[in-house]
């Protein structure tokens, strides 16, 4: 099934490996997403150098417009974990972000991979749009379990994540 963003949005935006020079625009698009937590510029450099393989940059026109950091979890090579997904405001609800949930699938990184995982706070509701979209895409639903608790990991200064998992469905996988 494509996306309208595939059929009808010109110019279609490019999806590619980041470099660690895209580390401060990542940082400047992050921050300008709210409720996404800010990492440290450098965080980006590593997140770009580091696992650019894992790790997708959308550009439209030049410019940054959409970025996911994920990394699949080392002592699991079945699973990739989604640390984050970012929009721009000008390229909000056209799909780019499922667009880029699934290349990250598609590559040959994520060969293996059989799940996804994500934590999301319980009111993130473009995070909870997103992940059930892509859900539906892989023909499955949210598992969904409190994972890093609000006062037992976070010291009563952050909601709640809760880890999301998605099974991948082989078929949605080689499509992608």
């Amino acid at each position: 099934m494509q996306h309208a963003l595939e059929l009808f949005r010109k110019p279609f935006p490019v999806l590619r490996k980041p470099d660690a020079k895209d580390g401060a625009d990542i940082w400047e698009l992050v921050r300008e997403c709210k409720p996404l937590d800010e990492n440290s510029m450098y965080c980006n450099l590593v997140q770009c150098d580091h696992f650019r393989d894992t790790c997708v940059l959308a550009e439209l026109n030049g410019k940054t417009a959409g970025w996911v950091s994920a990394y699949v979890i080392p002592d699991d090579p079945e699973t990739v974990f989604v640390w984050q997904v970012a929009v721009s405001e000008d390229a909000r609800g056209t799909g780019l972000g499922s667009l880029m949930l699934r290349e990250l699938v598609s590559r040959d990184e994520c060969a293996d991979v059989t799940r996804m995982q994500t934590t999301i706070t319980s009111n993130n509701d473009a995070s909870w749009s997103l992940f059930r979209r892509f859900a539906r895409s892989q023909r499955t639903k949210l598992d969904v379990q409190p994972y890093y608790t609000q006062a037992l990991h976070f010291r009563d200064r952050h909601e709640t994540e809760n880890m999301v998992t998605i099974k991948l469905a082989a078929e949605a996988r080689r499509a992608a």
